[in-house]
């Protein structure tokens, strides 16, 4: 009876690799940990439903409501819809550049879009290039450092699977989660984000 192979252990440098990337994407490292995938399978799930719970609170901002702000030296809501159709553009900064000077980009403020279908158009057109551009890099250019800068100060310094997390993801979230607010300030219905929200019980 012929003798099973066992899997080749893997190398040093394998296992630092898994651990850099579980650091970068916020996984557990342990004796039964064992990350198999490539890094855009593994970042793909979480930005496939981010994008569409922030899709579900633009398509929900009232198109009337566009100049409105909560205060004086914030956004106003469309510029905020705005600014998250936005987002998922900067994929495509991080991706192609090892080095990024938001201040070569011009003007970067937030725009109120011309109606509310205008925005999910541009919201739906940014995530559909930045999901075919993760999905189409290797684990080699996820793990390359990526540079922000602003003029001549240098931000962060990321490697690109985190620059995505941090930049694109939490960026989102941060300011979804403003729109959330501006939204029940108006009493727009809330969708479910993490779960059921008080309109929806």
């Amino acid at each position: 009876m012929g003798s099973v192979a066992r899997p080749k252990a893997r190398s040093q440098q394998a296992n630092r690799h898994v651990s850099s990337v579980c650091d970068i994407l916020n996984y557990p490292v342990g004796r039964h940990i064992l990350l198999l995938m490539a890094i855009r399978d593994a970042l793909l799930p979480e930005f496939d439903h981010e994008m569409g719970t922030t899709r579900r609170l633009l398509e929900r901002t009232p198109e009337a409501e566009f100049a409105w702000k909560p205060h004086e030296k914030s956004f106003s809501l469309g510029q905020l819809a705005g600014h998250l159709a936005n987002i998922p553009h900067w994929v495509d900064a991080i991706l192609q550049n090892t080095v990024f000077d938001v201040e070569s980009a011009g003007d970067t403020r937030p725009k109120a879009p011309p109606t509310i279908a205008d925005l999910v158009a541009q919201f739906d057109k940014n995530v559909a290039a930045a999901r075919a551009g993760i999905a189409a890099t290797g684990d080699s250019e996820m793990m390359a450092p990526w540079t922000f800068r602003s003029g001549g100060q240098v931000v962060f310094t990321l490697p690109r699977a985190g620059a995505l997390r941090s930049f694109i993801l939490n960026h989102m979230i941060h300011h979804r989660g403003q729109l959330s607010v501006y939204l029940r300030l108006k009493n727009v219905p809330l969708p479910s984000i993490y779960g059921p929200t008080a309109d929806e019980q």
